[in-house]
């Protein structure tokens, strides 16, 4: 057994049902280089580092760092919910926030999705969370209810004497009708190089709308993995941007799952790669009603020694007719050390479909590059300027407002990169 999972399995406390899922991930292992999943992330000195289970008791940390974070908000650090730092009063009715220690106390027979089970040996990050997870958010929206003010999630690693892991689940449900805002923010309080496995869970009911942003600087230390698993009903629409901005390692899987007629998925992001970051998204969208719509719009920049993975992976089952979907994955490419690797691909098992997939990799343009010094600009603030705007694109799938946040957000993480 190696060091992550050996040290990860002491800090299991529960059910039989949950020690069954350790088992099958402590058996299956790791995945190697020959699991396909994994393939260009490589897991050789994650298994060899060590981690502690997460304290009941989190450290404190300035307030200083919540200043721009409106309310209503919910508050992690090092894993754990801080009261003093939260602020829920605020919160229409309509929803309901709850984390999943407070509802664990009812016992986990009330808490359906925990129950998933996971069979591929790829999941092995999955399987432990299913066996140890013991906190997260639990966010449900009435029929009908139009929350207008986002609910704003605050996740904050703060660095300590040990390394630390934690495992988090959170459940996203919109009865029909719903409509809400979702701003994650994941922060950092100095070099913190603790392990983050969350799995999230999205349902979405018939005329649902969410409308969902997720921004991760993490500290250049950390390790973060996140699977996301979506629903979508009839008439259904699902709106996310993804920012990966921070991590030594950073590994998103999304998967939605177009279940209703005229489900509409908008998937957008950005990858910034920077250092000796890895930063891996893996999306796998599944078309299964008819007439459904996925438009994903991803931007990656890779510089100095960091890899960027992007693989994008469609598929239209039989009888998805009037499906359209189209995924666009454009790369920059900023240095010869850099690598960045990017793998669309789309099956299509119906007839009476539209869909488009494409990729690039590439530099700045040297004509633009040109036209920006003999204007009198210097050569980094052109390649800033130029960097900047190639990665604002997928930023506009939400609304005005939430979008110029995003785009503060994004550009001091590439000026601190020395991107922009």
């Amino acid at each position: 057994m190696s060091a992550l999972l050996d040290s990860l399995a002491n800090g299991f406390c529960g059910s039989d049902a949950r020690r069954a899922e350790l088992d099958a991930a402590l058996l299956a292992g790791l995945p190697g280089p020959r699991s396909e999943a994994w393939k260009y992330t490589s897991l050789r000195q994650l298994e060899r580092r060590s981690f502690s289970p997460a304290p009941l008791t989190a450290p404190s940390v300035d307030t200083a760092l919540l200043t721009d974070i409106a309310s209503p908000r919910l508050v992690f650090v090092n894993g754990r919910p801080v009261q003093a730092l939260s602020d829920l009063s605020g919160l229409p009715a309509g929803v309901q926030v709850q984390t999943l220690s407070s509802a664990l106390q009812d016992g986990e027979e009330a808490l359906r999705f925990l129950g998933r089970r996971f069979e591929r040996s790829e999941e092995v990050f999955a399987r432990l969370n299913a066996a140890l997870a013991d906190e997260g958010v639990l966010v449900r929206v009435e029929d009908g209810a139009q929350i207008e003010v986002p609910l704003q999630l605050v996740f904050i690693s703060a660095a300590g004497d040990t390394d630390l892991a934690w495992h988090h689940r959170h459940l996203i449900e919109l009865r029909a009708g719903a409509t809400l805002g979702v701003v994650e923010h994941h922060l950092h309080v100095g070099d913190a190089a603790h392990l983050d496995n969350t799995l999230v869970h999205v349902h979405l009911a018939q005329d649902a709308v969410l409308s969902h942003a997720r921004v991760q600087a993490d500290s250049a230390k950390a390790t973060t993995l996140l699977r996301t698993d979506a629903v979508l009903a009839r008439n259904a629409q699902y709106r996310r941007i993804d920012l990966e901005l921070g991590a030594a390692l950073s590994r998103h899987e999304l998967n939605v799952r177009l279940e209703g007629d005229n489900a509409q998925l908008t998937a957008n992001g950005v990858l910034l790669g920077n250092g000796r970051r890895h930063v891996d998204t893996r999306l796998g969208i599944e078309h299964i009603a008819r007439d459904t719509n996925s438009e994903m719009l991803w931007r990656g920049v890779a510089a100095n020694r960091s890899r960027v993975v992007f693989h994008g992976g469609i598929h239209i089952r039989a009888g998805a007719d009037g499906t359209d979907a189209n995924l666009s994955n454009k790369n920059l490419l900023l240095s010869a050390d850099a690598e960045i690797d990017t793998q669309p691909t789309l099956v299509i098992d119906a007839d009476e479909v539209k869909a488009a997939h494409g990729a690039t990799v590439g530099q700045l343009d040297a004509n633009a590059l040109f036209y920006l010094r003999s204007r009198g600009l210097p050569a980094p603030q052109a390649q800033a300027l130029l960097s900047a705007a190639f990665c604002h694109e997928p930023l506009n799938a939400l609304d005005a407002r939430l979008t110029e946040q995003l785009r503060r957000q994004l550009d001091l993480a590439l000026a601190q990169a020395g991107v922009a």
